[in-house]
């Protein structure tokens, strides 16, 4: 079984594509062996893409976090499935499915942009001190749950005990979150660090997280309606823009994929 090691703005994963429809493997714990960073290729998850119609161009993409929990939505498994497709196929318009949601995307020579949308939005849903200062979280669904505090210097918050804590909040139950410290940074840009439910550590990356920035950004007037840039931890920056026709219900996310390298499971 050949894999791709593939990263999409640091957040990395196995990618396995166009699979036999009889490979009914236990996914889950898969993802936990393949995953592991010192026994296993090392991931932050498992992806799995398979192209299920031609006209139109539709895959179905699958993707597992390390832990071996179901992503409902992670835009950066998306545009590296759609990367991957573009090489393999040459497509570079299509639309992927994720736990059963559509999602558009398109390559072009410098990124791959997927879309993600947006739901309902909570302010002031949970609250905590941080370095001594009392910290709001708001919480958005951009496909999967996130809540986004501002902060006044990302790099100064510890985001791993911090992250944490908000991640298994009472009043986020039972679910849990995906955590996000964000930080206005110049003209319509921001810093942001992650902490993933499922990775259960910090991500140099989040797809879904940096569209859950924008909007609650958006939403405290710290950002305008155009183009955002999100700078992460991988210094591989996302571009994140509203779609022209649907502009308060879908974003664009987009930004570098790399092909790291790809070998043969045993």
């Amino acid at each position: 079984m050949r894999f791709r090691k593939i990263h999409g703005a640091g957040n990395d994963f196995v990618l396995l594509t166009d699979l036999a429809p009889a490979d009914k493997r236990e996914w889950p714990k898969e993802a936990e062996r393949l995953c592991a960073r010192r026994t296993g290729v090392g991931a932050d998850g498992l992806v799995i893409s398979s192209l299920v119609s031609d006209e139109p161009t539709v895959l179905e993409v699958d993707c597992f976090n390390a832990d071996g929990s179901v992503a409902t939505m992670c835009g950066n498994a998306l545009r590296c499935s759609a990367w991957a497709a573009h090489r393999d196929h040459g497509f570079s318009e299509m639309r992927l499915r994720m736990a059963g949601v559509m999602h558009d995307a398109r390559v072009t020579d410098d990124s791959v942009w997927v879309t993600a949308e947006v739901g309902v939005m909570d302010p002031r849903r949970v609250q905590t001190v941080i370095n001594g200062k009392l910290t709001w979280f708001d919480s958005v669904h951009t496909g999967t749950e996130h809540v986004v505090a501002i902060v006044d210097d990302v790099d100064a918050i510890d985001a791993v005990t911090v992250g944490r804590l908000i991640r298994h909040h009472a009043a986020l139950a039972p679910l849990g979150t995906n955590v996000n410290f964000v930080q206005p940074f110049g003209d319509q840009a921001l810093k942001i660090r992650t902490y993933e439910r499922g990775v259960e550590a910090e991500t140099l990356s989040c797809g879904s997280g940096a569209v859950a920035a924008v909007v609650i950004a958006r939403m405290r007037g710290l950002v305008g309606p155009r183009s955002v840039t999100v700078h992460n931890r991988a210094s591989e920056p996302l571009t994140v823009r509203s779609h022209s026709s649907r502009p308060k219900q879908t974003q664009w996310v987009g930004g570098p994929v790399t092909n790291t390298f790809e070998g043969v499971l045993a």
